[in-house]
């Protein structure tokens, strides 16, 4: 199915002008209970294993709980890393030749504070940053608002091409995404923002972020490496393709392979 046919053009546009927007009730109430369950299965597993979810050099005061490699832990991430509501966007607004470059989770529960500013093209691909070439699919496994920690993004700031025209304190004048669950809010990669600090008394903020790449740029997961060869092998065609999983990181030489990328 082509981008052209499923992609809603006011979207588009408020994504360029915002630097963000949201695809509303992608996830039915089930499907988002469901991620919630696989999620909390994935971190506890990554404890069992020794590999740490709680990241003091990220996030200040131990209060948020990582899940890296989310393709490793259940098929139900593999769905949303390929989402028919959602890759048609992605495709859009990054060309066909894409790769999925991480696929992380990050649990703000009470009392989480709030990571350095950053914007993500930044961790990818050295300034300057003409262009949009990366760009995230934030799922959201809760209802996200000030309160509970949603991220926060400097208005914009995706149209910064260097750190010379970051604010000294990028924070000051950021504002909160707003979101319900089954949402996902599609991200500029070269928007500044940070994880809000979650002050609410009981509730907690998870949010999924699918990073997406053009397909010039190194992944920062080596899904060869991260991916156990039967989880690779349950992969559709197209998340293999996303992974570099069958022909490498190819980029401009991806039309050897698929002549339609010519």
């Amino acid at each position: 199915m082509s981008a052209e046919q499923t992609v809603d053009a006011a979207v588009v546009e408020r994504f360029h002008d915002d630097g963000w927007a949201v695809l509303p009730d992608v996830l039915s109430e089930e499907e988002v209970h469901a991620a919630r369950s696989a999620l909390v299965d994935a971190a506890a597993a990554c404890e069992e294993r020794g590999m740490p979810v709680r990241l003091e050099d990220l996030d200040p005061g131990g209060r948020n709980i990582r899940v890296y490699d989310l393709l490793a832990h259940g098929r139900v991430f593999a769905e949303l890393a390929a989402h028919p509501r959602v890759l048609p966007y992605v495709e859009a607004l990054l060309g066909p030749d894409v790769i999925l470059s991480n696929f992380t989770a990050n649990t703000a529960l009470p009392g989480s504070g709030s990571m350095n500013a950053h914007n993500d093209q930044s961790t990818v691909m050295p300034e300057p940053w003409p262009t949009l070439e990366t760009m995230n699919a934030i799922w959201c496994l809760h209802d996200v608002d000030e309160e509970n920690g949603a991220t926060r993004y400097l208005p914009g700031s995706h149209h910064f091409e260097s750190f010379a025209e970051v604010p000294q304190d990028p924070k000051e004048g950021m504002a909160a995404f707003g979101a319900d669950a089954g949402s996902v809010i599609l991200m500029h990669g070269r928007l500044w923002h940070t994880s809000g600090e979650n002050r609410s008394a009981d509730r907690d903020r998870a949010l999924l972020f699918a990073f997406y790449s053009s397909g010039f740029l190194r992944p920062q997961t080596n899904w060869w490496r991260s991916l156990p060869a039967d989880v690779q092998s349950r992969l559709s065609p197209r998340l293999r393709a996303l992974c570099c999983l069958d022909f490498g990181n190819m980029a401009g030489g991806a039309y050897l392979a698929d002549p339609d990328l010519r």
